[in-house]
């Protein structure tokens, strides 16, 4: 029988033994915020990944950030996008999210979100971490409040302003009825204890006047965008749209970045080869991208090979978010692919997540839950990172013991 000990000497292994055999308890509850749904948004247990590992995810997006900046990528990518998608005010786009499966070849790169939320959630949940019995780093952020007020500074120097960044608004539709409106709550009081003023508001409260873009009385400097209307095409959005385009404020993340990064399109590029290299990618920058799940739109063409594979591929609308709408090919029926076929999706080749096994302040013993790594990252640096656990077809806060989870390195 394998032990700990035995497998010291191979990092990738020890991680994977602690995720399977150790269901140690870190978080002290009483440390967090006073959030109403807290037991469902944190879990009691850590998540462990080997030096190795963690490498090849920062090495994964260092690449994938470097293709993004790649002439002939933005050409192809924007010629298809929403023209508003084309304006390019030079903001880098705050608070990217990449998430990760862990498979037994490394990790696996299945989703890019431009709005990922949760990396406040996330720091006060390291800050709320007792000494458990394992050896590793935390992948926290010690300044989290300085790096995140810097990353705003700077996406305000970004759009050519010289001024002191003053206002933020922090943005999402009806936002008191959002599932993560308590971390909008913790932001604004981290930022206000960086010197700006933060307010919070529905898309629909602005008004765009004189060149400025205005929440009522209060001239706003920059909106940090959390609305998943990536286009700003809704009529509640418009003060936002004509403020973007017209550079009268900074929008982080924004349309640009939507079209850039976190189209689901966007997969069948980077899980090319070929097309990558057509594009100016090197030898290097290929080979790192190779473990990113091939991924196809689903057209007329290819509908009938696509269902002789489906047990093996995952299906994901264009315009989707948050989970909502996407199948297991081995799930689904024969209704859900005429569904599929009437909408625009993609297919993705399944990557299977990975176990944890964890404990919970509600069940007795141990239970099996899955896990995906998602780093928070700007300009390509990591913030922070995070696990999340759950039980179900796609990633939730709703399974008991499941929630995010740090990240420990062994």
């Amino acid at each position: 029988m394998q032990t700990l000990e035995t497998l010291s000497r191979n990092p990738f292994s020890r991680a994977d033994w602690l995720n399977k055999n150790c269901p140690c308890t870190s978080l002290e509850r009483k440390m967090l915020p006073e959030l109403e749904a807290a037991g469902l948004l944190f879990s009691q247990t850590p998540v462990f990944l080997s030096k190795t590992e963690f490498a090849q995810i920062e090495s994964q997006i260092k690449t994938l950030e470097s293709i993004v900046d790649l002439p002939a990528y933005k050409q192809l990518v924007l010629a298809s996008s929403p023209s508003i998608a084309k304006t390019d005010n030079g903001e880098h786009g705050v608070f990217m999210g990449y998430d990760f499966h862990m498979s037994d070849e490394g990790p696996k790169l299945i989703e890019i979100n431009t709005n990922a939320g949760g990396a406040f959630l996330v720091d006060a949940l390291y800050r709320a971490q007792d000494v458990c019995c394992w050896e590793g780093e935390p992948k926290e952020n010690p300044d989290f409040a300085g790096t995140i007020a810097n990353m705003f500074r700077k996406e305000w120097q970004k759009t050519g302003k010289t001024d002191p960044l003053k206002t933020i608004a922090i943005v999402d539709e009806e936002p008191t009825e959002q599932f993560l409106y308590g971390e909008f709550l913790i932001a604004k009081e981290m930022l206000e204890e960086q010197g700006f003023q933060i307010l919070i508001a529905d898309p629909s409260d602005f008004t765009f006047e004189q060149n400025k873009l205005w929440l009522f009385d209060v001239k706003i400097d920059l909106v940090y965008n959390r609305s998943v209307d990536f286009y700003l095409e809704k009529q509640s959005h418009a003060a936002l749209q004509a403020a973007f385009e017209n550079k009268a404020a900074a929008i982080t993340p924004n349309p640009h970045h939507h079209a850039l990064f976190a189209a689901k399109q966007n997969l069948t590029i980077l899980s090319d080869d070929e097309q990558l290299e057509a594009l100016g990618a090197t030898k290097e920058q290929i080979s790192a991208l190779a473990s990113v799940p091939k991924t196809q739109i689903v057209r007329t063409e290819n509908a009938d090979e696509l269902w002789s594979k489906r047990k093996k591929l995952f299906f994901k609308p264009l315009a989707g978010h948050g989970g909502k709408a996407v199948y297991r090919g081995d799930k689904i029926t024969k209704k859900t692919w005429a569904h599929i076929l009437e909408h625009d999706y993609v297919a993705q080749e399944t990557v299977a997540p990975s176990v944890r096994n964890a404990k919970s302040d509600c069940e007795k013993g141990t239970m099996t839950l899955k896990s995906d790594i998602r780093l928070f990252t700007y300009k390509g640096e990591m913030i922070l990172a995070a696990a999340r656990l759950y039980q179900g077809q796609t990633t939730n806060f709703r399974t008991t013991g499941g929630g995010f989870a740090p990240v420990y390195v062994v």
